[in-house]
């Protein structure tokens, strides 16, 4: 099964990390990555821009859809990037999620998700 690992992060807490804090924590997920890849086991990895560079938001709310400039989502923590990685078990995504865990040594969250895939157009009725 599929499932998705969204790595969530207080975003003023890892932009203040210095340029050599952060490659390496990229090393370090690196590292915990590469055992996925050489078992075929991980899809795409994407980390995300800091949410400033967000261009517009959209939300709808009582039958109308408002585009607003910029990130406007109220939260704690950002979604700062995610993983897809296919496992046998919630058990071993959660390994997975583990493994980042300890590698990344902020405080976030690590959310794992299974996806429900479909083919574009063929969306279950």
């Amino acid at each position: 099964m599929l499932y998705a690992v969204l790595c969530y992060n207080d975003e003023s807490v890892t932009s203040a990390w210095s340029k050599e804090e952060d490659e390496r924590v990229m090393r370090d997920l690196s590292a915990v990555q590469r055992k996925y890849v050489e078992a075929g086991k991980l899809g795409p990895v994407a980390r995300l821009v800091p949410t400033t560079t967000a261009a517009a938001t959209l939300r709808h709310s009582a039958g109308e859809t408002i585009v607003m400039d910029g990130p406007f989502a109220e939260i704690k923590e950002q979604l700062l990037g995610f993983y897809l990685i296919d496992c046998a078990s919630l058990d071993e995504a959660l390994d997975f999620a583990r493994d980042l865990s300890n590698a990344n040594p902020s405080t976030g969250s690590y959310e794992v998700r299974p996806l429900a895939l479909y083919k574009p157009g063929e969306l279950p009725s």
